[in-house]
């Protein structure tokens, strides 16, 4: 589960918690019968406020389940004083997930119960809902719209993108059609079914606020953004469009935030949950760079008119990327004949790359345009926790060792320290100011030498309320106070 501090429950629902689901749209089983004909005309589209949504809640609710789990839990403490909260902090994205604790002694191992959301993707018996519902679930026990319930086995995971299918032996079910969510548009009408703090089949209605959000919670990010109500135990739900299709799944929620909910696009589920079905596993195309953000800062240091593009921080050692001569400090301006606007459109892209297939990616280099032919190839647990690996979980930033090249494009003089290349929006870095491009020379006074040393000294200081870091930001100094976040 993630623990990003961005004031949000990302995988609570699951337990009656902060956060509401992801899941996932089944492209294979968009294109078979079990997709029914659309419910609404198109008319209705251009309708400004639907006179109700009785009808188009009567034809999907069929289709969406109510998904409990059991779990196994150690080590919960008991003892005089009880009370329902958050053993992890108030701050937790866990919120009350692990329901009531006490303090006191160890005791042993206990069962936690969590609900969460689902949607039939075929009539025999195939189910989208969050990884974070499903994941390290003992049972699970899947409701239909009938009352029926059933036993459900996991077929697949996807971590990366909370996804999860599900099965359960039935036959025929009521399948939702797929919609396509790059059709939406912002201020269409949008409808979220699920079963919010257990409440099964609820039907709330809003409309599409935004696109494209990126929350944190993974290097896919691609949000839908809408008001429509949506609360723990949604997680796995689907967002149903007028015309009665699922144009994405209801993923997280904004702690404190009202009429603030996400939900992950279908299209991007389309290319994802074929491959649970098949093998049980997601493989993506890997390209073999780390990148951050062009900053506005950033890009004129480089001498740049835009802050457009990917820019490699970090190139992996026998990758792909070093293979086709992609050096760090290069801008990745174009993927595959398509356009990289900002450094979060790289990764899907890269990701939903066929393994094998040579592309060309098109970088700026000192200036000038340079095309680069490279073959992909596939993506690896350990490649993705080098290229993501962070200084430390407690400050939310990720780093890499500043050389005498990105000190030059950064105007720095001293290549001795590490550079920020990403900072999680809420962390403790992010409320101290820190930004991606900045320089980092000591820690509590001591410098530091390369990011070995940083992790190192962050570690010797964890457990002090503030840890005080000396902070070059182009030829400017400054002193950032960060309080790290509790473990």
């Amino acid at each position: 589960m993630e623990k990003s501090n961005f004031k949000r429950a990302l995988l609570a629902p699951v337990l009656a918690t902060a956060l509401v689901g992801t899941g996932y749209g089944l492209a294979k089983f968009g294109k078979t019968p079990d997709a029914a004909a659309a419910p609404t005309s198109k008319a209705a589209e251009t309708v400004m406020v639907p006179a109700n949504f009785s009808d188009l809640a009567e034809s999907v609710r069929p289709g969406v389940v109510n998904i409990q789990v059991v779990k196994r839990v150690k080590n919960v403490a008991f003892g005089s004083r009880s009370f329902r909260g958050n053993p992890f902090g108030e701050d937790s994205p866990f919120g009350d997930f692990f329901g009531p604790f006490s303090e006191g002694a160890p005791a042993p191992e206990q069962q936690q119960q969590g609900i969460g959301s689902g949607f039939i993707m075929s009539r025999d018996g195939y189910i989208l809902t969050n990884n974070h519902v499903v994941e390290d679930a003992d049972q699970i026990k899947v409701k239909l719209a009938n009352g029926k319930e059933y036993e459900g086995k996991v077929v697949g995971r996807d971590p990366k993108t909370d996804l999860a299918l599900v099965k359960i032996d039935a036959s025929d079910l009521h399948a939702l059609p797929l919609g396509n969510s790059d059709e939406l548009k912002v201020g269409s009408w949008v409808v979220a079914i699920g079963s919010p703090f257990g409440l099964e089949q609820t039907v709330t209605a809003g409309i599409v606020s935004a696109k494209g959000r990126v929350i944190g919670s993974g290097p896919y990010d691609n949000f839908i953004q809408t008001d429509a109500s949506i609360n723990p135990g949604n997680s796995g739900g689907p967002l149903i469009n007028t015309k009665g299709e699922v144009v994405g799944i209801n993923t997280a929620i904004l702690a404190q935030g009202k009429g603030i909910g996400f939900a992950i696009p279908i299209n991007m589920a389309k290319d994802i949950a074929p491959q649970l079905q098949e093998k049980g596993h997601v493989t993506r195309g890997w390209l073999g760079v780390s990148i951050q953000e062009m900053t506005p800062e950033i890009a004129q240091s480089f001498g740049l008119k835009d802050n457009k593009g990917a820019l490699v921080a970090q190139v992996m050692p026998g990758s792909p990327a070093e293979k086709a001569d992609i050096q760090q400090g290069d801008v990745i301006v174009e993927f595959d004949g398509k356009a990289i606007s900002e450094s979060k459109d790289l990764p899907q892209d890269v990701a939903s790359t066929p393994v094998g297939k040579s592309v060309n990616v098109k970088v700026l280099r000192n200036g000038k345009s340079l095309d680069r032919s490279v073959k992909i190839s596939e993506m690896e647990e350990a490649n993705v926790a080098v290229a993501n690996a962070p200084a430390h979980k407690t400050l939310g930033i990720t780093v890499q060792n500043l050389t005498p090249e990105i000190a030059r494009r950064l105007r720095v003089k001293n290549d001795t320290g590490v550079v920020v290349t990403g900072v999680e929006p809420g962390s403790p870095a992010a409320n101290a100011g820190l930004q991606t491009g900045d320089v980092i020379r000591e820690v509590n006074r001591k410098s530091v030498k390369d990011v070995d040393d940083l992790r190192e000294k962050i570690d010797q200081v964890k457990d002090q309320n503030s840890i005080l870091l000396l902070v070059q930001r182009g030829e400017n100094n400054m002193f950032a106070a960060i309080t790290p976040k509790s473990k």
